[in-house]
């Protein structure tokens, strides 16, 4: 069991840093987010099928259900054209600095959609998030708008994971994201199809963002999707709370490496990035401690 649990953690480190490339991809993928979303929920909705055929997995739902799956997929889609749309107006770093505030969205969405108390320390937290912010807006203006399409993106993540939560709980993952990727594609196909924007030019893709459009949905989305679930059942989610953390981490230092100069910011912008994320992750410790006294 204790072999068991090690694989699994080397392997949750592994699934995150998959999720960290995943900016990487979008920034050296040429189209523009749209299209480039459309492709990789396509793309992925195919590979998890070929995985449900081998598995033989039954799809059946309640159909009430499955229309919840499908608004979820639009909800996801969207988080996936704004992360996108703010790489290609900013960068990578940005982009994952502004994403890492969705746990303080999920603080303030739980109470609402579940009708909890607000808890004091996650107001705390949330207007030192705001602080982290502010320096990073006051410092990078000229990313304005890349800061407020990935802050965009991180309330849309949230959202999903608040309403997604409970269901995950119920069906099996395959089964849900199969609908939710399906329901992104259909919202998004509809759209293309009444602005008239599919064309043969649409189709028409460089050989280059073929065989990225394939890593990110086959193994950033497809494989690490149905591997993240496996691996919570030998993980507490408090390590997968502070591990999943690291993503933006991997993520700015791949694109360091990667682009270089490109992605180079101010001081004070690591400064406002190292705020949120050290906050995300303090709060994740007093959660898990509070939850340890009440058990």
């Amino acid at each position: 069991m204790q072999n068991d649990n090690v694989k699994s953690y080397l392997h949750l480190h592994l699934i995150v840093f998959i999720w960290g490339f995943t900016a990487i991809l979008g920034e050296l993928i040429s189209l523009d987010a749209l299209p480039l979303v459309w492709f990789r929920m396509l793309m992925a909705v195919g590979f998890i099928v070929l995985f449900m055929f081998y598995k033989k997995t039954d799809l059946t739902i309640p159909r009430k259900t499955m229309m919840v799956f499908l608004f979820l997929g639009l909800v996801i889609a969207l988080h996936w054209l704004t992360f996108f749309k703010a790489i290609k107006v900013s960068n990578v770093s940005v982009t994952l600095a502004c994403l890492s505030t969705g746990a303080f969205f999920t603080s303030f969405l739980e109470p609402i959609l579940y009708k909890r108390k607000v808890i004091w320390y996650e107001v705390f937290f949330g207007l030192l998030v705001v602080g982290g912010l502010y320096i990073i807006f006051n410092f990078e203006g000229d990313y304005y708008l890349g800061i407020i399409l990935a802050l965009t993106s991180a309330f849309l993540s949230a959202l999903f994971s608040v309403i997604n939560g409970k269901y995950a709980k119920m069906y099996d993952s395959t089964v849900i994201s199969f609908y939710e990727l399906s329901g992104g594609v259909l919202c998004f196909s509809v759209y293309l199809l009444l602005t008239n924007s599919f064309s043969k030019e649409f189709f028409i893709l460089q050989p280059s963002d073929w065989l990225y459009l394939i890593i990110l949905s086959s193994i950033c989305t497809a494989y690490a999707f149905i591997a993240s679930v496996k691996v919570m059942k030998f993980i507490s989610p408090y390590t997968v709370m502070l591990t999943i953390n690291l993503e933006p981490i991997y993520g700015i230092i791949l694109a360091l490496l990667i682009f270089k100069d490109k992605e180079k910011m101010s001081p004070e912008f690591y400064l406002g990035a190292i705020i949120i994320l050290l906050t995300v992750v303090l709060n994740g410790i007093i959660k898990y401690r509070l939850k340890n006294k009440r058990d």
